[in-house]
């Protein structure tokens, strides 16, 4: 038992919250569940205890069983990888009673963990109200997609803050709506000279949302806005191919490919957002990596590991580009989506500059999968 008295910490996630409040809110759970702790999502009338499944333990395990009906929630995609019978659901819920041990919850989130797949559970059952939006925080916290949920009933809450003692609570719409506000709030907070190999004339800026989470940084070479149509390449950031020069992937040659096009032209802006792993994170991408390594391709390996095969979306980079004062683009890249997620976001794409690598052993399969699975143009 905690030593102090217990508290509920609601957080500033209400209808008179400001958008930095609320994403503070949310960011500070997503930490919570990156630290092994609990905390409360509140969908309406419905409130439900929320451990990351990838964080627990046997003793939390163990705990959170005893406080009532809780569920493991995987994802359709993770679902679907192990054989379970989605029937059009978006989550599943496997009652933690259920012979849910450690091991088990280990082996039913991540298949990179022990040796073949596990038993099939027993029961499945709908997950309660809230349980999408733990979810969504265990993504925003980078962790595999699985999370411990345990319904509260006016009994639970005291045994529930026994367990963890201060609880933070936040609402399943502001955990809903934090993406679209981190992209919406993002402002130039820094910007420097920056010469590079590529062109002496750069700049970098940095932008930050209102809650002061996860930057994203533009490099802008020359004067883009004066030169519209402007020359623009959207880059996720890719840890191992961009500092590593990793063969596995295209990105870091790219990368460097698209400031030599900029500083050819002498105009440009390159977007390097923060979105490891197509979203997923670099500690996921790099799980994905083992799948891979077994014959999966990247697709499947992030469906296997419970994510959509693409986590991104673009409105953060449709928010800098006018920050930029830039609304028309040539846009460098050879996947049709960010065109038209661009496009949908208010930015004009007067032109799809294609923009192909050649491939080396390491990466033919991996470039073959994205043109023949996510449209990529790759063969004009």
């Amino acid at each position: 038992m905690m030593s102090h008295r217990p508290t509920v910490l609601s957080g500033s996630t209400g209808s008179s919250a400001s958008p930095a409040e609320t994403m503070r809110t949310v960011e500070q759970a997503a930490a919570r569940l990156r630290g092994g702790r609990l905390v409360l999502v509140n969908d309406g009338a419905q409130t439900i205890l929320v451990q990351a499944a990838e964080t627990a333990t046997a003793e939390s395990l163990a705990r959170l069983a005893g406080l009532g009906d809780g569920c493991l929630v995987l994802t359709a995609q993770r679902g679907g990888a192990l054989e379970l019978p989605i029937n059009g659901h978006r989550l599943l819920c496997l009652p933690l009673l259920d012979g849910l041990e450690l091991d088990k919850v280990r082996r039913m989130i991540d298949p990179t963990h022990g040796e073949g797949p596990p038993s099939r559970p027993s029961v499945l059952r709908a997950p309660v109200a809230g349980a999408s939006a733990a979810i969504t925080l265990t993504k925003l916290a980078k962790l595999l997609p699985a999370a411990l949920t345990v319904p509260l009933t006016a009994g639970g809450w005291s045994e529930a803050m026994a367990i963890e003692g201060d609880l933070l609570r936040v609402d399943a719409a502001a955990i809903t709506a934090y993406a679209d506000l981190a992209a919406e709030t993002l402002r130039p907070v820094a910007e420097a000279r920056l010469p590079i190999a590529a062109a002496e004339n750069a700049r970098i800026i940095g932008f930050r949302p209102a809650d002061g989470s996860i930057e994203q940084f533009a490099i802008v070479i020359g004067l883009p806005a004066e030169h519209q149509p402007a020359l623009c390449r959207i880059h996720s950031e890719c840890f191992t191919g961009d500092l590593l020069g990793s063969l596995r992937c295209d990105c870091g040659w790219q990368l460097q490919e698209a400031l030599r096009l900029m500083g050819q032209a002498g105009h440009g802006a390159l977007l390097y957002l923060a979105h490891e792993g197509r979203g997923i994170g670099l500690i996921n991408k790099l799980r994905a990596y083992q799948l891979q390594d077994t014959g999966l391709d990247t697709l499947d390996a992030n469906r296997q590991l419970g994510f959509e095969a693409d986590e991104r979306t673009f409105k953060d980079a449709a928010v800098m580009l006018r920050h930029l004062g830039i609304a028309r683009v040539r846009l460098l890249t050879n996947n049709p989506t960010k065109v038209d997620r661009l496009i949908e976001e208010g930015i004009e794409v007067i032109e799809r500059v294609p923009h192909r690598i050649a491939a080396n052993r390491h990466n033919q399969a991996y470039l073959e999968t994205k043109a023949r699975r996510a449209g990529h143009l790759l063969k004009e």
